[in-house]
């Protein structure tokens, strides 16, 4: 079966697999290729799955949405990174998700910023005062 999961950039990965392990939200979940078709939520978690080649890798997933359709299994997922080893991935994972937290931080500031000089923009027109 072919295992996809997808991020708001890209393509995280996209290969033949012979088994899928999920965190769903209710419960962990196996599919195999003659699973039934199905679709649930996927909570944060580790994705493990087995190569076509009988090679266990990872991939770490945020919430997301699984959908298993005939030989398709697709993640759509906002986070995500993937990896061969547990503890590399996981020193992966905290250095990707903080740099993605600390952009997410710098737009909120910006947005915020934004807010304020429409706002005081804003009354100065109300009040007909301009400077």
């Amino acid at each position: 079966m072919n295992l996809k999961v997808l991020l708001p950039t890209g393509v995280l990965l996209d290969e033949q697999v012979r088994k899928v392990n999920v965190e769903a939200g209710d419960g962990e979940l196996t599919l195999l290729p003659r699973h039934v078709d199905m679709t649930t939520t996927v909570v944060p978690g580790l994705l493990v799955f087995e190569t076509a080649g009988g090679r266990e890798e990872f991939a770490a997933v945020a919430e997301g949405v699984l959908v298993k359709c005939g030989g398709q299994v697709l993640v759509s997922t906002r986070r995500g990174t993937r990896g061969t080893e547990l503890g590399a991935l996981r020193q992966k994972i905290q250095d990707e998700f903080r740099e993605q937290d600390e952009q997410e931080d710098e737009a909120r500031m910006a947005l915020a910023k934004i807010e304020a000089t429409f706002v005081h923009r804003f009354l100065e027109l109300e009040h007909g005062t301009h400077g």
